[in-house]
């Protein structure tokens, strides 16, 4: 008798007619020399009910998690594509991480036909970017280095000539219609956003299974990692891959894979940071020594992320498309934003190049976009001139009557430069994500917004030194996403928005207060005020798109994050809830949220069909 790898099995479904699709894969692997129905009948018994559960049904939290918090912060901060963490990067990192154990365990040459089945969250996105996400995944694409200009072509591709070309070198049929299954009212008891990927040979027999699931900010886990979720997450290749990032639990002192500074709450970082004299970054710093990596390369690293941000604000702000793609036909208004703000900081962006022209005429940029009616686009010479002509076509009309006794006020505008700033970048970043392009997951896609944008703000307004800044901001923020990820959830499938853009508001307070030279209690005090005041912020996107309001609500979580670092600062010691209490109460909101005000496509605050949810 053959040899028998037992590291996954088949369940069959309650309906016949979903067998093949609806496999249970608890521990991926493979099987050799025994029937599908041998093992059917083996594990008949094994099926119920609770392996799946109804929308209706609350989403289960795990209070209690063992080990610490420390993560990489290059887990933490990646570079994908947009327009969400949960529902692109994810889904492609799960499909190639499929592929990679298929040829590690010899059976991909052998692999016929694969079903995918998509739960929940992952189901109720539609024909969106999820499919995309997942076929390119198990052709061995990977969210970092894809080129995001090729995605619609490729994935027409697959669906025009029904084939997959499974990790580059093995090409078998595949039908969408036929091969994917969209169990939207179904939700794997694990986590809102799963997925299932079967595979079979030419006899129909299953050669592996496995479930994934989403776990927010491009984290896939399953149900045999979620602890140790770097083990499915970037770390494809496990073998080569430092042993400090495959595990989250406290070793033995002197184990070569026990990072030198764990925790597991703000009060124990805290207690770091004040034994060995240290700051927060100083402390994710060291610890990511431990993972392997030379200073050079966490510098390297840290500046590249950084680079990334950048350059999606640039992209952002200097686009010529008008319009997001999407029903919503949301206008693009980065663009429009920074040149009325009159000072570029990129060449070439707040003063078009224009042709000489003769005198009497006012010179107007080629690439100009159209504003909103009622307001004015300065041309480069008013830019120069630092003012804005009124135009007669577009002159503000005073509403009211002028026979009152309050008189109505006359329109007008004033300039906040922190805000206006601020909310430009965040803007151009978010509409970089919904248009699926480069992005950095800070923490996921759909809040990718705010870190950028204060961090852009601190490299032009406030930093002598932007390396020190950029390094110090980032290492901070990732010791604040890692409280937030191990304590409560950075998926809004599981709590909503506040566990994306508020998650990022109280990283990014953190980052700003630390380079204001703050006190490390002081930073994580700028955490609690940056999370406290986004509790119980709901996720139910118009149309499910990654465009409203999520596009507005990064510009105001960058806002409030530098504004809750001005108050931590200003009233050092004068605090009565600390980070730790702050996110308890957020997972104790998001365990009581209803699931209709996550992110699950089944809203109905907004009167508009809801049917692609992607944060």
């Amino acid at each position: 008798m053959s040899s028998i790898i037992r590291v996954g099995f088949l369940i069959p479904s309650p309906s016949p007619a979903h067998a093949i699709n609806t496999v249970r894969g608890i521990q991926y692997g493979a099987r050799r020399g025994i029937s599908r129905s041998a093992i059917a009948n083996r594990l008949t018994s094994k099926f119920s009910s609770s392996q799946t559960r109804n929308y209706d049904a609350p989403v289960e939290t795990n209070h209690v998690k063992p080990g610490h918090a420390v993560i990489s912060t290059f887990d933490l901060f990646s570079i994908g594509v947009g327009p969400s963490s949960s529902h692109t990067v994810g889904p492609m990192r799960a499909g190639k991480i499929f592929i990679a154990d298929l040829k590690e365990l010899d059976l991909l040459d052998r692999v016929h036909t694969i079903k995918i089945a998509l739960y929940g969250s992952l189901a109720a996105t539609g024909e969106h970017h999820t499919p995309q996400a997942i076929l390119l995944g198990l052709e061995g694409s990977d969210p970092e280095t894809i080129d995001c200009g090729t995605i619609p072509s490729r994935y027409q591709a697959i669906l025009a000539n029904k084939s997959l070309h499974l990790g580059g070198n093995r090409r078998i049929n595949f039908d969408m219609d036929r091969d994917m299954l969209w169990r939207w009212d179904q939700v794997l008891k694990t986590h809102p956003n799963g997925m299932r990927f079967s595979c079979f040979d030419k006899q129909g027999d299953l050669l592996a299974t496995n479930e994934y699931f989403s776990v927010g900010g491009g984290f896939v886990v399953n149900e045999k990692t979620q602890v140790d979720e770097n083990l499915f997450y970037k770390g494809v290749d496990k073998n080569a891959v430092h042993g400090a990032r495959l595990h989250q639990t406290h070793n033995i002192e002197g184990d070569p894979d026990h990072p030198p500074y764990p925790f597991e709450s703000g009060n124990s970082l805290l207690a770091l940071t004040t034994k060995h004299n240290l700051t927060i970054a100083q402390v994710v710093h060291d610890n990511e020594r431990y993972f392997g990596l030379s200073e050079e390369e966490i510098r390297d690293k840290l500046m590249r992320i950084w680079a990334v941000m950048d350059d999606c604000i640039r992209t952002g702000v200097t686009t010529t498309e008008k319009t997001l793609p999407g029903r919503l036909g949301l206008q693009r208004r980065a663009p429009m934003l920074y040149r009325r703000l009159m000072r570029g900081f990129y060449p070439g962006i707040g003063m078009p190049a224009v042709q000489l022209i003769g005198p009497g005429t006012i010179p107007t940029p080629v690439d100009a976009l159209d504003a909103p009616e009622g307001m004015e686009v300065p041309t480069p010479l008013e830019e120069e001139q630092g003012m804005l002509a009124t135009k007669r076509a577009r002159s503000p009309r005073v509403t009211g009557s002028f026979d009152h006794a309050v008189l109505p006020m006359p329109p007008r505008r004033t300039m906040i430069p922190a805000v206006d700033f601020l909310s430009c970048y965040a803007i151009a970043v978010n509409e970089v994500n919904a248009a699926g392009g480069r992005i950095v997951t800070s923490p996921t896609n759909g809040a990718a917004g705010v870190i950028p944008a204060v961090l852009k703000y601190i490299t032009e307004f406030v930093s002598d030194d932007p390396e020190k800044s950029v390094k110090t901001f980032l290492l901070t923020a990732a010791a604040v996403g890692m409280l937030f990820k191990r304590g409560s959830t950075i998926s809004a499938a599981e709590g909503g928005c506040q566990a994306e853009v508020g998650v990022a508001c109280s990283m990014a307070s953190a980052g700003f207060a630390a380079c204001m030279g703050a006190s490390p209690e002081t930073v994580l005090q700028a955490a609690e005020i940056g999370i406290e005041h986004n509790l119980g912020l709901t996720c139910d996107p118009i149309d499910g798109l990654v465009q409203v309001p999520c596009i507005e609500r990064n510009s105001l979580g960058a806002v409030k994050a530098i504004t809750a670092a001005q108050l931590s600062m200003a009233s050092h010691g004068v605090y009565r809830v600390t980070l730790d209490e702050a996110i308890e109460a957020m997972r104790l909101t998001a365990a009581d949220m209803s699931v209709k005000y996550k992110e699950t496509s089944l809203s109905t605050t907004v009167k508009i069909p809801l049917t692609v949810p992607a944060c």
